[in-house]
């Protein structure tokens, strides 16, 4: 499997492309908005967009230009002021990318979002349809979180999960990381000499969480963890991953002609729909069921709807609608998916068959607490 993957490259035959590159590689290391950095990843964008594909571009950088307008030396801590920065930053930064752009004859657009816009339904489609839309008309979005409004409830965390639940959004075929590293190595290579460089593997392998290290870069957020991660998440919607060292020379065309480069972490899952995507891509959610063995059991192996006769334990405050994890009795998520009842009233119906319902709750209603549906497996 491995030699086959590297002789064909995840990328060769991708038509949609999503590439997210770190701070370090935008901004020179922390001194602004690097002009020739980002010309040259414009050039190779417009390149493989000649080609027939489709890009989109996960940018970060903007608190870090916002600094440098600022005239701050070091990166701040208070909300307000990281805040205040990424809206100075954010002018510099689109505005780069739309003049290098253009000098290819490609457009591009501005799109910040937060996770608040990804876990509502309604506005995860307006989402969707408006980068699908651009996209039709060769113009090249470019996605950073929205920092000026977020907070820690509505936050992404870091730019590599946001590439990945774009990946998600659009349906892409692969996801580009491209950092100040050349790869994952199976231990820190600055620490152990005998560090062995990882070409190919499948991406969401557990080892592949247990060899990745802290963060290697004093501006970036997220260290070799966060892509690992994001990898695993981009491949639930079947896109595969590449982690490559954003120096190197035409690494973008490269890759799409089918060269191995960095580390290739393949999907194994087909995408799957859409609806079902949306529910796994929650970050924040908004309460959990417990189950019993027969009904985790159910859940896993038959394919079942979740019943309230199984759960044992209701966690967290949340209405009807709103997504839910399912979980073992040790705490490890089996599922997740839209409930039919609040949590209010699954706690009066925890452990109870459906025809009790109506003496319990005063009215009778769906007998799942969870339609098989609305639930997908995680």
């Amino acid at each position: 499997m491995s030699a086959e993957l590297l002789d064909q490259g995840v990328l060769k035959d991708a038509r949609r492309i999503v590439v997210k590159v770190g701070s370090s590689l935008v901004t020179n290391e922390g001194r602004g908005v690097d002009a020739e950095a980002i010309g040259n990843w414009c050039r190779q964008l417009a390149a493989l967009a000649a080609q027939g594909r489709e890009l989109v571009m996960v940018s970060s950088g903007a608190i870090a230009e916002g600094m440098k307008r600022l005239g701050w030396a070091t990166r701040p801590k208070e909300v307000h002021e990281l805040q205040a920065a990424a809206a100075v930053g954010q002018m510099g930064l689109a505005q780069m990318y739309e003049s290098k752009l253009r000098e290819h004859g490609m457009g591009s657009a501005q799109v910040l979002l937060t996770h608040a816009d990804l876990a509502d339904r309604e506005r995860y489609l307006n989402a969707r349809s408006t980068l699908l839309t651009l996209l039709q008309h060769r113009v090249l979005p470019v996605i950073n979180e929205n920092d000026t409004v977020v907070n820690d409830e509505i936050k992404f965390g870091d730019n590599d999960t946001l590439g990945a639940l774009v990946a998600n959004l659009v349906e892409a075929d692969a996801l580009v990381i491209l950092t100040d590293q050349k790869g994952l190595y199976s231990a820190d290579p600055r620490k152990d000499p005998n560090a062995r460089f990882i070409d190919v593997a499948v991406a969401g392998t557990p080892e592949l969480e247990q060899m990745a290290g802290g963060a290697g870069s004093s501006l970036g957020r997220g260290g070799m963890i966060t892509k690992i991660l994001a990898a695993k998440r981009a491949a639930g919607s079947g896109a595969s991953t590449v982690i490559a060292w954003g120096r190197e020379p035409d690494v973008l065309l490269r890759l799409a002609s089918g060269e191995s480069i960095g580390t290739a972490l393949v999907a194994s899952t087909q995408k799957q729909a859409a609806r079902k995507q949306w529910m796994v891509d929650h970050l924040q959610l908004r309460g959990a069921v417990i189950v019993d063995a027969g009904a985790a059991s159910k859940l896993r192996e038959d394919g079942k709807s979740l019943l309230p006769i199984g759960v044992t334990e209701v966690q967290g405050e949340f209405h009807r609608g709103d997504v839910i994890a399912v979980r073992d009795d040790s705490g490890r998520e089996l599922a997740r998916g839209l409930t039919n009842y609040g949590s209010a009233e699954a706690r009066l119906i925890a452990r109870k068959a459906s025809n009790q319902f109506e003496l319990v709750l005063g009215y009778a209603a769906e007998p799942e607490l969870i339609h098989r549906d609305n639930l997908v497996l995680v």
